[in-house]
């Protein structure tokens, strides 16, 4: 057992878990230099978002940016050390504590706030924007470098999980959707070491404010489901290469 039961019944009336830290300082800067080179391709070929622009634009409109919250999804599918974080042991002991024995990846990314460039993402659930069934997901957000509120670290509303949201479009972005009446009064900031993660609900509101320092805020999230967990079709999501089970109970 990863977790302790206070920290299971602390997630349970919370939505959030802070854990860790997860990873070895050597590990964390084999990681940062590979972040770092996957984000440079990426700019390269263009494969990357600015969720602070609408969608769109080319790679030096979107990297040039005065607001710059990039993503690159699916990054296991650029890098072999980050598709190894998915089964690092570390990561699925705490998974399996928080939604049983068989769990499948939904999806990764990674989301780089450049040093005082960095822009916020706006108070959301996760699954505002994915709609699965049942709405049990968990996400591991792990940093490569220290967060603090300054440089964009997670805040979150505790016990928002318990209903969902409406959502509504962010006028200043077509990548992003927003909430209304945030009663940020009572946002926890998850301050995290390098190497550090939090665990959330998909259900939980969360925001990351931007980066005003002269340090970068890189993360990295995984994002876990049980077998059987519907999308916003209604479809079951398949065991699949994008979609692998990364452990099961036989």
């Amino acid at each position: 057992m990863a977790l302790s039961q206070e920290q299971l019944d602390f997630f349970a009336a919370q939505g959030y878990l802070k854990f860790g830290p997860l990873l070895e300082p050597k590990e964390i800067e084999a990681l940062r230099a590979e972040y770092d080179e996957v984000f440079r391709q990426a700019v390269e070929g263009n494969s990357f978002r600015n969720l602070s622009l609408d969608d769109g634009g080319d790679a030096k409109q979107k990297a040039a940016a005065t607001k710059q919250m990039l993503q690159i999804c699916q990054m296991c599918e650029r890098s072999l050390a980050f598709r190894k974080l998915l089964y690092d042991t570390r990561v699925l002991d705490a998974v399996q504590d928080l939604i049983g024995p068989n769990i499948m990846l939904f999806h990764d990314q990674a989301l780089s706030k450049p040093a005082r460039t960095g822009g916020a993402v706006s108070w959301h659930q996760d699954n505002g924007y994915w709609r699965c069934r049942p709405a049990n997901l968990v996400s591991c957000w792990m940093t490569l470098d220290d967060a603090d509120v300054a440089n964009g670290a997670m805040q979150v509303i505790p016990g928002s999980h318990l209903k969902p949201v409406w959502h509504d479009k962010n006028e200043e972005t077509n990548a992003l959707l927003k909430i209304r009446d945030v009663d940020e009064s009572k946002a926890v900031v998850v301050d995290l070491p390098a190497g550090g993660a939090m665990f959330h609900h998909c259900q939980t509101l969360h925001y990351t404010a931007p980066n005003t320092t002269d340090r970068p805020r890189r993360a990295f999230a995984i994002h876990f489901m049980t077998p059987g967990t519907r999308d916003r079709k209604g479809e079951p999501m398949r065991v699949d290469f994008h979609h692998p089970l990364l452990r099961a109970s036989v």
